[in-house]
């Protein structure tokens, strides 16, 4: 029985090398937008395209926050109000009088949602489509609930322009006040990165791509060229199923890597100024918000599920479970090894934990984070198996991401 559990401990400590080591350096939190500070030499056209649903709480803040950014050049904002029964366009309206810019604010009263959509990319496509009129070079899409920060538009623009990049986006710093926001968010942005490793999605030789909804710039012509938001309309996992559109696409014109036709240029990273005013301030908002995508994360596949439920066990869990298991037997081997894999996933959830400001102690919790987040992904395919999936805003989404 040592044998077996000797056996498993050592796998896992392999695996932990193996994603130090050669996965891409996802542990690490040095992919940041506020790292580049440089002038701006050119000032292209943006509109921000922000689907609102009953946000009526929220908006005066989130929207204040993108009517004052200190972007120089032509910059409006189109909120496409999504059949709100709470007032929001009453409040977006209010808070374009009170900051002086009602001529930046241009409200779209959205039309009812339909077949084969889903209804932020239907909210998201209108918006588009009023603000093509005004010819931008590139569309900021973003969420109601994102407060940003006064420079994150002329960071994005500055980006983009001066890397050549189709698609710029920050995964904004999520909310993280209350225990349960200490003991999971950092998670949520550390499995992130694991199964999107911001180097690779930032490499354009890696097929690896991967956006954060709150905050993405892109460029017109990328949007066209991959057919518009249309083509990922029933996504779920909607900003990546866009950055793997976008990716997969090809880059603009002739430009060329390594004498290959290149893919579209895309980058992602962190901020930790741009913020989410969304609060998961209990276990249950938190569970709710994971297990609405988690599923669909997995590409509704039973097999990956099942692989997901063996893997995670043995990565986070085995080593706490030999430490103990071998001081109880007294089987020192099986105890230093368990050890020794717990302060690897320690030092790989560190800087994650350090970027959102948290105790250490947190950093020494992810076996039990992993494995509320391992229940979280299961009760996702219960609830999909049920019908229940991807409920969001009074509404439920039943088909798959098609991307």
């Amino acid at each position: 029985m040592d044998v077996i559990v000797l056996g498993l401990m050592l796998l896992s400590l392999t695996i932990w090398l193996v994603l130090l080591g050669f996965w891409g350096q996802f542990w690490q939190t040095d992919q940041q937008l506020e790292f580049t500070e440089t002038q701006l030499e050119s000032l292209p056209v943006v509109c921000a395209v922000v689907p609102a649903r009953n946000e009526a709480e929220l908006i005066p803040t989130s929207l204040r926050s993108l009517l004052l950014q200190d972007y120089p050049g032509s910059f409006n904002v189109f909120l496409v109000d999504d059949r709100s029964t709470d007032r929001t366009a009453n409040f977006a309206e209010g808070v374009a009088h009170a900051v002086g810019k009602p001529q930046q604010l241009h409200i779209i009263s959205g039309a009812s949602l339909p077949p084969g959509w889903s209804g932020k990319l239907w909210a998201v496509e209108q918006g588009i489509k009023s603000a093509s009129l005004l010819a931008p070079d590139y569309f900021l899409l973003t969420d109601a609930d994102i407060e940003h920060d006064p420079g994150n538009l002329r960071r994005l623009v500055k980006k983009a322009v001066q890397e050549d990049l189709d698609l710029v986006s920050v995964m904004v710093r999520l909310r993280c006040e209350s225990f349960w926001e200490k003991l999971l968010i950092p998670a949520f942005v550390f499995f992130f990165q694991k199964l999107y490793p911001f180097r690779w999605v930032n490499n354009p030789n890696n097929p690896t791509a991967a956006a954060a909804g709150g905050s993405i710039l892109i460029r017109r012509e990328a949007l066209e060229r991959i057919g518009g938001i249309q083509v990922i309309r029933q996504a779920l996992i909607d900003d990546c199923a866009l950055a793997k559109a976008v990716k997969k696409s090809g880059g603009q014109g002739d430009r060329k890597i390594n004498s290959m036709p290149s893919q579209g240029r895309i980058w992602l990273g962190l901020s930790g100024l741009t913020r989410s005013l969304r609060p998961y301030d209990s276990l249950a908002t938190i569970w709710d918000m994971v297990a609405r995508t988690a599923y669909t994360q997995l590409n509704y596949s039973p097999l990956i599920l099942l692989g997901t439920l063996v893997g995670m066990p043995l990565i986070y869990l085995a080593p706490p479970v030999c430490v103990i298991l071998g001081a109880v037997s007294s089987n020192w081997a099986i105890a230093l090894t368990g050890i020794l894999g717990w302060l690897l996933m320690t030092f790989a959830y560190y800087p994650t934990i350090r970027f959102y400001k948290c105790s250490v102690w947190f950093a020494f919790s992810l076996p039990a984070i992993a494995f509320l987040y391992t229940l979280m992904t299961l009760d996702s395919a219960l609830r999909h198996w049920q019908g229940r999936g991807g409920a969001w805003k009074g509404r439920v989404y039943h088909s798959p991401d098609n991307l």
